[in-house]
């Protein structure tokens, strides 16, 4: 691979054959006929006007060889200095219907991008990275509205040169053969870099997608780089993905560099010909010396679109590009597929896997064969070592990921029948590191129920520890969370997230219980919290705390992705198996009775 080994493809990006990638463009377009009609009736009229003035010239310069008046001749600088006026106009008014239209497509183009980037599954974000989908939505976008604006100026040049290649037939028919002759040959060179070209940008704005994801990780984990004193680590990760940007950048803009002088060389080349040939022909009198001028002026302007194709031809291929990158994001395939989406009715909340496959990718089996029922209102404790496949079975009921084999159902309907959106609002998620949007604590507690009054939030909060924890916030409820909640305890954060499914009301409800540890205040407030919740609701629980799993009507133990012992706490416990071992392990020290048997040991 060369100076480009290193580069991530994404496995969702596809190829575009340019017919392809027209239609898809002009479909963008469909709401803007109007304005791009207009604009193209101005483009046609630039056209002409621009063509007319090597005509004008010429014909000035046969008039001055029979001593023109002064009349005649002020009147043709007027008329030059009016069509100059004229042109700026009109271009003002074409290039501003231009950046409108082009400016609404690209509105609704990110709007698509972000909606599919939105929509997919938890499954392809654990295969791509977060930095390169939002270098898809911003920059590849935005490359996309320059791409049009390039090709109507280059269009309305080009209808400039078919109307001056017209004067030039009708002007002088042998040297306009002998310039149509040459252009076969300019255009095969300029095809020759377009598949070179579309390669390389392709590669550099892949290149530019390592560098915005590196800096998003970085952002995102500043907290824990700092904590370890590993900010020149970070800036060398940063520093190695910068740097390959810039090594293949500079490869790219070499290979597009070639493009314009190559054809500048050529089309230099041709000019010199036919202005020899020319000269010829008026030196005989073959041609007038207007004609051979109307040539010479011609020339320029009928070349003049063509080699300003290929100067913007690095902005086009990564116009092109860029739109194949934008469509590849729209058009992934989900992971999860809904065989239907029917209505979802008010939950019971029963729970059924039946014979049931899951695994992240085929090396990576999680649960296998697995079965379990979970009663309508039930509160279910799943416990076990790291990677059991407690995390997944929750996940699994969200219907974040797609199952391989067996069925999952919800009150005795498949879950792949439901309408995800109606069925989610009926579920309430809390994950182990609870997540905040910047904002208040009130608007994120009404993130999920955005009609909730604040008198019904104040009301429940003070069900909660007497409502106490609201006065450890400076401003209550309107208090500023920050980034992430990082401006709030661990704590506070799983009061609101808790808070959050409260107002929701769901009829499932899933807790993926913090590790960290927190005060026994906090706790006893946290333990409140989930007991209004876990009365109304189907709950399961992948606890962390002795308090929780006690709480639980029935405990699952589980071990590499299958139930090994099911019960109650003294139940399990009397046993003497796996989880006596778990509870020895990491419960046994949150217990009262071990915590006052350390402080008699202590007092001794």
């Amino acid at each position: 691979m060369g100076f480009f080994a290193g580069l991530n493809d994404e496995k969702y990006d596809r190829q575009y054959t340019d017919r392809e990638l027209t239609r898809r463009m002009v479909g963008f377009f469909n709401t803007q006929v109007n304005r791009l009609v207009l604009s193209t009736i101005i483009i046609i009229i630039l056209a002409f006007i621009g063509a007319s003035l090597p005509v004008v010239v010429s014909r000035m310069i046969d008039t001055l060889r029979d001593r023109p008046s002064p009349q005649a001749i002020a009147s043709v600088g007027l008329a030059l200095m009016g069509v100059g006026i004229g042109l700026w106009g009109l271009n003002w008014a074409r290039r501003s219907l231009i950046v409108r239209a082009v400016g609404d497509v690209i509105l609704e183009l990110r709007k698509r991008a972000f909606r599919a980037a939105v929509e997919h599954d938890l499954s392809f974000y654990d295969q791509f990275s977060s930095g390169r989908i939002v270098s898809r939505i911003t920059s590849d976008t935005n490359d996309f509205g320059q791409l049009v604006v390039i090709i109507a100026d280059v269009a309305s040049q080009m209808i400039q040169a078919f109307i001056l290649g017209v004067v030039l037939v009708r002007t002088e028919l042998r040297l306009s053969l002998l310039l149509f002759a040459f252009m076969p040959i300019i255009f095969g060179v300029a095809a020759g870099f377009r598949t070179l070209a579309r390669i390389v940008t392709k590669r550099g704005m892949k290149a530019m997608a390592d560098v915005n994801a590196a800096i998003k990780e970085t952002i995102s984990g500043i907290s824990i780089a700092k904590n370890f004193r590993q900010e020149e680590s970070i800036f060398k990760s940063f520093d190695e993905s910068n740097q390959q940007s810039y090594q293949v950048n500079i490869r790219r803009g070499f290979v597009l560099s070639l493009v314009f002088p190559t054809l500048n060389a050529l089309s230099g080349v041709f000019v010199g010909l036919l202005i020899y040939a020319g000269g010829l022909s008026a030196e005989k009198g073959l041609v007038t010396i207007g004609a051979w001028y109307l040539f010479i002026m011609s020339l320029d302007q009928f070349f003049f679109p063509i080699l300003n194709l290929t100067s913007f031809w690095a902005q086009i291929q990564g116009g092109l590009s860029a739109a194949e990158r934008v469509f590849a994001l729209i058009d992934a395939d989900p992971n999860v597929i809904q065989k239907e989406k029917q209505d979802v009715p008010g939950l019971k909340g029963e729970i059924k896997f039946e014979n049931f496959d899951f695994s992240y990718s085929d090396k990576e089996p999680i649960l296998r064969n697995f079965n379990l029922l979970i009663q309508p209102g039930e509160t279910l404790a799943l416990v076990g070592h790291t990677g059991a496949g407690k995390s997944s079975i929750a996940k699994l009921i969200a219907r974040f990921y797609e199952y391989q084999h067996g069925n999952l159902s919800i009150d005795g309907r498949d879950i792949r029948t439901f309408d995800l959106a109606q069925y989610r609002r009926q579920l309430g998620i809390v994950s182990q590191v609870p997540f905040l949007f910047s904002g208040s604590v009130i608007d994120n507690i009404r993130y999920a129920a955005p009609g909730v009054p604040e008198e019904e939030m104040l009301k429940l909060a003070k069900k909660i520890g007497d409502g106490e924890w609201l006065e450890t916030l400076p401003e209550g409820l309107h208090t500023e969370v920050g980034e992430r909640g990082n401006r709030l305890s661990m704590g506070q954060r799983q009061l609101v997230a808790l808070m959050r499914v409260l107002v929701q009301k769901p009829a499932i409800f899933i807790l993926d219980e913090a590790t960290a540890s927190i005060d026994p205040f906090t706790e006893w407030q946290i333990q409140q919290a989930l007991n209004l919740i876990l009365k109304n609701t189907t709950s399961i629980l992948i606890a962390h705390r002795l308090s929780t799993v006690k709480a639980a009507d029935r405990i699952v133990v589980m071990q590499k992705g299958s139930i090994i012992e099911e019960g109650n706490h003294d139940g399990l416990l009397n046993q003497k198996g796996h989880y006596a071992e778990l509870y020895n392990t990491y419960f046994r020290h949150q217990s009262l009775s071990y915590i006052e048997q350390v402080k008699e040991m202590v007092g001794k």
